[in-house]
């Protein structure tokens, strides 16, 4: 499985960086299985920091050795599990076990309205399921110990395009 990285920088070996914000998973090396996705974040990244360059890194990954060898937590759509799941995080609450890797999708921006909708009560956990139904949702693959990060096998950049 091909996995990219949007940044400002080369990221040959992935480190695991204390954030200074909560993300979707939490804590972790945050990469993507979509080009475009991770094309996307390098220029928020890039314009954030006004160093550097966009920059999408890639690497590459044997899903069934890694996955295998390492806990997984796999969410197959947006549903009640992962809207949980993501609010915890980005509270900063999330007390549940602990995962080498998470997958699943990300809650980009378009995903992001609809998501802080139902973080202020606007929207019902079931009404923000089906509102999440009709997006398009690309996926995030989290690595969030050393133990993952020993998977990748980093094969070059994309430079700006």
């Amino acid at each position: 499985m091909l996995l990219y990285h949007g940044s400002n920088m080369t990221v040959a070996i992935p480190k695991l960086i204390k954030q200074n914000r909560f993300l979707d998973f939490g804590f972790g090396f945050y990469t993507t299985t979509n080009k475009e996705q991770a094309i996307g974040f390098a220029k928020k990244v890039f314009q954030r920091r006004k160093v550097g360059d966009c920059i999408v890194n890639i690497y590459e990954i044997q899903e069934d050795l890694a996955f295998n060898e390492c806990s997984l937590l796999k969410f197959e759509s947006a549903n009640e599990a992962w809207i949980d799941f993501v609010a915890a995080n980005r509270q900063g609450t999330y007390q549940g076990k602990s995962y080498d890797f998470i997958f699943g999708p990300v809650a980009d921006d378009d995903v992001y309205t609809t998501f802080s909708l139902y973080t202020v009560g606007v929207l019902t956990k079931e009404q923000t399921v089906e509102a999440l139904k009709v997006k398009k949702l690309f996926n995030q693959l989290v690595l969030t110990t050393p133990k993952a990060i020993s998977y990748l096998k980093f094969k070059g950049t994309l430079s700006k395009e």
